[in-house]
C-alpha cells in the first residue's frame, strides 16, 4: 500500500514488539498510532484506515497505543528542568498531570498523572525522573506552589522559583496537551486513570519526535 508507506516516515520511537500476538500488520499499527496521537480521534483514525482498505475497531486502535507502552525519555544531562502540573479532566473528575520539560528542547522528560497534588507525590515524581535522567546538576524551575518547592529541597536538588522565561516551556507543552485532549470528547471518557496516563505518556513521546 503506497499510502501507508508514505505515511510511516520515521517511527523508531514506536516499539512494535506488541505485534507478536496481533493480526494487524506492523505498517497498519504504525500508521494508526501516528494518526491518532497528533490529532485524529479514534473514530476518524478508524475511518482513515478504512479508506486504505483496513477495517479495525476504535478499541483495537486504542489498544495499539496502550500496548506500545510509550514512555518519554530525553537524552543527556539538561542544565535546567521546568516542572509543573495542570488539571486534566477524566470522567468529569479532576486529575493532575505532572510534567518535567527540558526548556532548551521543549521535550518531555517525564510525565505522570495523580489524583491530587502533594509534596509526597511531587517527591515521587522527581525520584522517578532521577531514575530516568541525569538531573543532579540541573536546576529545577518551579513556580511558587509549596509542594513544588518542598520536593526538590527534600531530595537535595537545586531549584529556582521562576514564573517566566525558561519555565514557560512547560506551559507551552501543557497548552498543546490541553488542545489535543479537548479536540474531541472520547479521549478520556469511560477510561480508567492508568489508561489516560498511558495515553498522555504516548503523546509525550510523539511530541518529542516533532
Amino acid at each position: 500500500m503506497p499510502e501507508i508507506k508514505r505515511l510511516r516516515g520515521r517511527s523508531e520511537w514506536i516499539d512494535l514488539a506488541l505485534v507478536e500476538r496481533e493480526r494487524t500488520p506492523e505498517p497498519i499499527i504504525e500508521v494508526g498510532i501516528q494518526l491518532h496521537l497528533p490529532g485524529l480521534s479514534l473514530s476518524n483514525t478508524k475511518q482513515y484506515l478504512g479508506r486504505l482498505g483496513v477495517e479495525r475497531s476504535c478499541p483495537a486502535i486504542h489498544n495499539w497505543v496502550q500496548k506500545a507502552d510509550l514512555q518519554p525519555a530525553g537524552d543527556g544531562a539538561p542544565n535546567q528542568i521546568a516542572v509543573d502540573e495542570t488539571v486534566i479532566p477524566i470522567n468529569e473528575e479532576r486529575y493532575w498531570l505532572y510534567a518535567a520539560v527540558n526548556p532548551e528542547t521543549n521535550e518531555f522528560l517525564h510525565v505522570r498523572l495523580f489524583q491530587t497534588r502533594t509534596t509526597q507525590l511531587t517527591v515521587l515524581f522527581l525520584r522517578e525522573l532521577r531514575e530516568k535522567q541525569q538531573v543532579e546538576q540541573a536546576t529545577f524551575l518551579v513556580d511558587g506552589a509549596p509542594y513544588l518547592k518542598a520536593a526538590p529541597e527534600r531530595l537535595g536538588l537545586r531549584f529556582q522559583i521562576s514564573r517566566h522565561g525558561n519555565r514557560n516551556a512547560v506551559e507551552r507543552v501543557f497548552r498543546e496537551v490541553k488542545r489535543r485532549t479537548a479536540s474531541f470528547g472520547n479521549t478520556f471518557s469511560n477510561v480508567e486513570p492508568p489508561t489516560a496516563e498511558s495515553w498522555l505518556q504516548a503523546f509525550a513521546v510523539w511530541w518529542n519526535q516533532c
